[in-house]
């Protein structure tokens, strides 16, 4: 049961809510905070070592009302509020815009990227309570002398931090309580003051700048700098629960932060870029061409490692596992390479059929009766007895229908496969830009992740379970090399001619052999049971395999040590289409391609393969 103090101040905090939003604008609309008198009930929303937090998944401000009143800042609800609110609207706003800054600050701290959260708090905490202190005319020194005590033996970064207010705000130093500074720090300090005015309406690009800034002060003193923070850091879990976009692509200058020192546009020297040069007028003209990114990532910027999206994540309070981290990895990373969604095909014209007459009555539109079949039964004009009106229906259109195209997909797993939840795998891309492309099209996915004969996942058959798929697909197992082709033999046993038509696709490198030179358990030959199944499938077939330009000039014998042939002869023989790439990074044109192809089509069917023979 919560006290009567708690009562009140709870109310007096709420009374504080509108005055708090106006300090932004006027028109700033959040709702109301969570104000938990308890601190079961904070931890329950999240709240853990700070007194206030902000969820940035669904806009909300959380605050420890017991923690407040234990700190003493009862007095300091529209100080607190305002800042709260001020994440919300300023820095950093959105889950995207977070990702962001914690990447650009993660470049910025080789050795201690864990630490990037806290100086993000840092930095938003500098933008935010500067523009309070200055535009609404808050109390936010009040609220630093207040909780000074917190700050006592926290070292360089508190120090740093404290006095980079002092500066801002034209305050004596150490009037906030941050401890003696030397020279050293009180440059700083005023690199670090002129930082935040500069680059606030542009605090991404000063956010890498900051990081630097703090690098060296972290360097000799992180541990007390962390301990220090921890009851201030109101962002630590912003992100926790929120589905997290553009932190996959690194941006053009994100690895290019200096430190404020060397920045000119901090310290007002002149200074041209590397590569270029002054022209006689005066502008800066290119001395070398840039170099240009590969064909993959041309249209975003180089792209980063999985596990590097993973940290990035789990800074901003999200906690997953690294084969979920994957799953959103390759979701992302794949959207723009999706077909477009399909589009309704206009429907053929039609011509009105007369059907009979039905009573017209009060309520129904007057343009709707038959005068003529009226007056024709009765002279008298009696609603609901005498008027009638038409019916209509209409003839049958003539367009056939569209039939999607179902995927069955075998992806190769073994030893000589990328691990797609720690570097970037070309296959789980290439695999959930085909997969995504087909769910789009409306066709349903079978996705079977293998290595060994008995080393495989898979979906529960075909399904459009998307989480199910990348699942799937972002797994690994790193074994030896063999094709399930039990998994292929069950998949068609039981096929109908009237089920849907669907391709098989087996993306792997020259162990697709393993395919047909083996037998399975029932003793039938891996050549029976790929021919059964791409006659039953309907759809065709494709292998996508990574081959050296000259594989098929290699000696025509089959053999086990002579993949080549054997690969001839299913594409030859059997009829399935061979599409070789000399680099795995070929695979995400393929799977753009073949998804146009495929999947784009919206007003016609598409073709069923004839004798087993599919196409690319």
């Amino acid at each position: 049961m919560a006290s009567t103090p708690l009562l009140s101040l709870r109310d007096r905090w709420l009374a504080a809510w509108p005055r708090a939003l106006a300090c932004w604008s006027r028109h700033t609309r959040l709702r109301e905070p969570l104000l938990c008198l308890e601190e079961k009930t904070a931890v329950a929303e999240g709240l853990q070592g700070s007194f206030a937090m902000i969820r940035l998944r669904d806009q909300a401000i959380v605050v420890n009302l017991a923690e407040v009143a234990a700190r003493n800042l009862g007095d300091y609800a529209v100080e607190v509020l305002a800042h709260e609110i001020g994440h919300h609207v300023l820095a950093p706003a959105t889950l995207t815009d977070h990702l962001r800054m914690l990447a650009r600050m993660q470049r910025a701290l080789p050795t201690l990227e864990a630490h990037a959260p806290m100086l993000a708090n840092l930095y938003t905490d500098l933008l935010i309570n500067d523009r309070l202190q200055r535009s609404s005319e808050l109390r936010l020194a009040e609220v630093y002398r207040a909780l000074r005590s917190e700050g006592k033996a926290a070292g360089a970064v508190w120090t740093l931090y404290v006095r980079i207010y002092e500066v801002l705000w034209s305050l004596p130093r150490g009037s906030l309580g941050g401890g003696a500074t030397d020279d050293h720090l009180e440059g700083d300090a005023w690199l670090g003051a002129r930082l935040v005015r500069v680059y606030a309406r542009d605090f991404l690009r000063g956010s890498g700048r900051f990081a630097a800034l703090l690098l060296p002060h972290l360097v000799a003193d992180a541990k007390n700098a962390a301990a220090a923070m921890a009851g201030w850091h109101d962002t630590r879990g912003a992100g926790a629960g929120g589905e997290p976009l553009g932190a996959v692509e690194e941006e053009a200058d994100e690895r290019d932060a200096p430190h404020p020192a060397s920045d000119p546009v901090l310290t007002g020297e002149d200074a041209i870029p590397d590569g270029e040069q002054a022209a006689p007028d005066g502008r800066i003209q290119r001395t070398r061409p840039v170099s240009t990114p590969s064909p993959v990532d041309q249209a975003k910027g180089q792209a980063r490692e999985p596990f590097e999206y993973g940290q990035i994540l789990r800074s901003a309070g999200l906690s997953l596992t690294d084969h979920e981290v994957a799953v959103r990895y390759y979701r992302e990373r794949a959207r723009p390479h999706l077909i477009a969604f399909p589009r309704r095909p206009r429907p053929e014209g039609t011509d009105p059929l007369p059907e009979g007459l039905e009573p017209w009555d009060i309520g129904q539109p007057f343009d709707q009766i038959d005068w003529l079949q009226s007056m024709l039964l009765s002279p008298s004009v009696i609603p609901g007895m005498t008027l009638v009106q038409r019916t209509w229906g209409v003839s049958e259109g003539a367009s056939p229908s569209a039939l999607p195209l179902d995927l069955d997909l075998y992806v190769d797993s073994s030893g000589s496969m990328p691990n797609p939840q720690v570097r970037v795998s070309y296959l789980a891309l290439a695999g959930a830009i085909l997969c995504l492309s087909a769910l789009r099209a409306g066709g349903r996915v079978q996705v079977t992740l293998w290595s060994g004969r008995n080393e495989f996942i898979a979906t529960p058959g075909f399904c459009r379970d998307e989480f199910e798929i990348l699942r799937v697909l972002t797994g690994f197992f790193g074994g030896g090399t063999q094709f399930p082709l039990h998994r292929l033999r069950e998949t068609y046993a039981g096929r109908r001619p009237t089920d849907r038509p669907a391709h098989v696709m087996v993306i792997s490198d020259d162990g697709v052999s393993t395919m047909f030179d083996s037998d399975d358990e029932t003793g039938t030959s891996g050549w029976t049971v790929a021919a059964r199944a791409l006659a039953k499938a309907g759809g065709g077939g494709t292998l996508v395999l990574n081959l050296p330009e000259e594989w098929e000039q290699a000696r025509a014998e089959p053999n086990p040590l002579n993949p080549y042939a054997t690969i001839r002869r299913a594409r030859d023989e059997h009829g399935w289409h061979v599409h070789a790439v000399a680099t795995w990074e070929q695979l995400v044109r393929f799977a753009q391609e073949f998804s146009r192809r495929r999947f784009a089509r919206d007003d016609v069917a598409p073709p069923t393969a004839v004798a087993g023979r599919g196409e690319p």
